[in-house]
Parts: C-alpha cells; sequence; structure tokens
C-alpha cells in the first residue's frame, strides 16, 4: 500500500511539475515576440523577463522554514495558485511594468511549487532511483517546456488566448493536488531564524558548491534561449513560426534523452555523467553558430544539444544529493533553485545586451562558452560523494 501510494503521489508531482513547465516554455517566447513587435528593444526585452527570476531570488531565502513548518502540499498549493492568478491577468493591461510584475509574481509561484516539489521527490527517492526519479522530473518539465513556445503562433489570432488557456490549464492540474497527503520534510534540523537559514547555506556550499554550477549554466542555457533567442532569430531573418520549432527541437531533445541520463547517472555517477554531457553540450552550441541560415541544420544541432544538456538541473540536483546529507536536501534544492534564477537572471539579461551591441558574433557563442567553463571546473574539481548506493 505504501509502494501505490508513494506512486501515486510521484505521478502527482511530476504532472504538476509538467503543467508549470508548459506554462513556463510559452511564456518567454510569446511575450518576447509580443515585445519585439511592439517595439521594444532587445534591452528592455531582456530586462522583463529577468522579473520572473528577481521574484525566486526575492523569496528564496524565506521558502525553507514554511516548508519545515507547514510541510510539502501547502507550498505546492500556494504557489500553483499565484501562477493560475498571474497568468489570467496578463491580458488586462499591457504595459511593460505591470507584465514585469506579473512575471515577478510568477517567479515567486514558480519556485515555490518547484522547491517544494523537488524536495519531497528527493527526500522520498531511494539512493538507488534517485537519478531515475529525479529524471522523470525533469522530463515531465521538459515536454511541458517543449509544448509551451508552440503556443507562440497563437498571438497571431489573438494576444490573450495563450495567457488564458495555460492559465485554465495550470487549474486543472493545480485541482489534483488536494488528493495528496501532506508531509513534512526531515526534522532534525529545527529551524529557528533567518540567521539558522543562512548558516545551513553556508554548510550546503562547502558540500555541494559544484554541484550547483549545472543548474547556473542551465539557468543561463534555458531563459537565454527562450527570451532572447527569439529576439536574436528574428533579426536574422527566421519567421516567428520557425523559432517555436526551434524551441521545441531543443526541449524534444531534452525529453528523449532525459530518462535514459538518469539511470545512467545511477550506474556511472552523476559527476561522470555530467562532465560527459557539459563538454559535448558546449560543442553542439559552437556548430549550431555555422548553421544560424540552415533551418534543417539548426534545428538537428538544437536538437542533439537538448540531449546532452536538457538535463542538466535534474543531474545537479541529483549531483547535490550524493554531496551532503539527508537533513541539508531543503537547502541543498533550495540553492540549487537560487543558482538556476541566477543563470535565468544572468541569461535574457546579457543576450539581450549582446543580441543590442555584438551584432558580428553568434548568440551561440555566449552559452558554448558557458558550458566549456562549467566542464573544466568540474573536470578539475576531486569533491567525492559522502554517500554510496547501499540499498
Amino acid at each position: 500500500m505504501i509502494n501505490v501510494n508513494t506512486n501515486f503521489r510521484f505521478w502527482i508531482l511530476v504532472s504538476i511539475v509538467a503543467v508549470s513547465g508548459f506554462s513556463q516554455g510559452m511564456l518567454l517566447p510569446l511575450i518576447a515576440v509580443i515585445f519585439e513587435h511592439s517595439g521594444v528593444s532587445s534591452s528592455l526585452n531582456g530586462l522583463n523577463a529577468t522579473a520572473l527570476y528577481i521574484g525566486i531570488l526575492l523569496v528564496s531565502p524565506f521558502m525553507e522554514q514554511p516548508l519545515r513548518k507547514f510541510g510539502y502540499k501547502p507550498i505546492i498549493i500556494f504557489g500553483g495558485l499565484m501562477v493560475i492568478v498571474s497568468l489570467a491577468l496578463f491580458p488586462l493591461w499591457k504595459t511593460f511594468w505591470f507584465w514585469f510584475i506579473l512575471r515577478l509574481f510568477i517567479g515567486i509561484g514558480d519556485h515555490a511549487l518547484h522547491f517544494a516539489t523537488q524536495t519531497w521527490i528527493t527526500s522520498f527517492s531511494s539512493e538507488k532511483k534517485r537519478g531515475r526519479n529525479l529524471s522523470l522530473y525533469g522530463l515531465f518539465f521538459g515536454i511541458g517546456f517543449a509544448a509551451g513556445p508552440l503556443m507562440t503562433p497563437l498571438v497571431n489570432v489573438n494576444e490573450a488566448l495563450p495567457f488564458m488557456l495555460s492559465s485554465a490549464l495550470c487549474l486543472v492540474g493545480w485541482v489534483f493536488l488536494f488528493a495528496l497527503k501532506n508531509e513534512l520534510p526531515d526534522q532534525e534540523i529545527r529551524v529557528h531564524s533567518f540567521t539558522a537559514t543562512i548558516k545551513r547555506f553556508s554548510q550546503a556550499w562547502k558540500y555541494g558548491w559544484a554541484a550547483f554550477l549545472p543548474p547556473l549554466a542551465y539557468g543561463v542555457l534555458e531563459s537565454s534561449l527562450n527570451g532572447s533567442f527569439p529576439v536574436y532569430a528574428l533579426r536574422i531573418g527566421i519567421d516567428v513560426n520557425s523559432v517555436s520549432i526551434l524551441l521545441a527541437s531543443f526541449a524534444i531533445g531534452a525529453i528523449v534523452f532525459q530518462l535514459p541520463l538518469g539511470i545512467l547517472s545511477d550506474k556511472y555517477g552523476r559527476r561522470t555523467i555530467l562532465i560527459t554531457i557539459l563538454f559535448l553540450g558546449s560543442i553542439c552550441f559552437t556548430a549550431a553558430s555555422f548553421f544560424e541560415q540552415s533551418f534543417f541544420w539548426l534545428a538537428i544541432c538544437l536538437f542533439v544539444a537538448g540531449m546532452c544538456v536538457g538535463s542538466t538541473f535534474s543531474l545537479g540536483i541529483s549531483y547535490m544529493a550524493d554531496l551532503m546529507p539527508k537533513n541539508l536536501f531543503p537547502t541543498g534544492n533550495l540553492m540549487c533553485g537560487i543558482f538556476l534564477s541566477l543563470g535565468s537572471l544572468i541569461g535574457p539579461t546579457f543576450g539581450g545586451f549582446f543580441i543590442q551591441y555584438f551584432k558580428n558574433i553568434s548568440f551561440f557563442h555566449i552559452i558554448s562558452s558557458l558550458f566549456f567553463i562549467i566542464f573544466l571546473i568540474i573536470s578539475l574539481n576531486k569533491e567525492k560523494s559522502l554517500v554510496t548506493v547501499n540499498d
């Protein structure tokens, strides 16, 4: 009966993550295209995209205490509701700062949802199956994220339509959360103050700093690819429909190899697989820079790149869990989210300025260089896992 309940809980959680991925995958390219058509500069376009990640960073230091006090379920419900309401409000007033505020609220809601779900999954997954379960978490998010950009062409029908459809879909997924039984995280560590939280951040950094770099890289990749690349693509002559297909190509590539990479990481080690995919991802994005004028080959490059680095975030979480004690899992998951957000904040901002002021250099060189640098850092880091597979 326990296994049945655990499986039910797992599939509900990954399903709500898929819906969240859908809304995120839709929002970045959709607003980028709407602002580009409205004459908003690429730098301001990128600035607006950072609102989501500013929201994540603002709320991150305050997330762990409510999670430990109230449990996983209330945090997920709160986050989901905030996303639903914010998405529904977009069509009410089309202004730069109103949309900036809504994206900030979506960042807060999404972070609450993802922090609670990934910590819950990390906690109840056995060591042998942690890579598999977190890869399925990433897989379902990737499925939603892949479908999201395909909503972008609906802007030609009605600008409000994609926002309303996404809000309705999130509402459907949110309702199923009420079927779950709430649980509290490991209470070996008691949370009494903000200072205690900062001390745990310091401990988590000491154990797992190397594991936070892949989420950072993925944050830059995800946000710049979905927030800045549509602007770059439109300016080099790629139409909106083609942009949505190119973004979906990367996301589908990530979906195809998400689970196999998770299983391989359980068998051969998270660090080994991370090093391999970071290097291959750097090569793929370098190749993409040479095929920008060929839609077919660019789509192939992005598809293969997605196969290589689409699991970077989930593998980073698994690697983090290998490097630190279980009672620090909530803090480690929170820091993975923070570094994802930092990368996501850097991505569209830097990407927007890059597109505006460095017109003779390929957008893909930014991504390729970043993944190669992270590859070198983790390759040179000799830190060993604290835990071994023993169950």
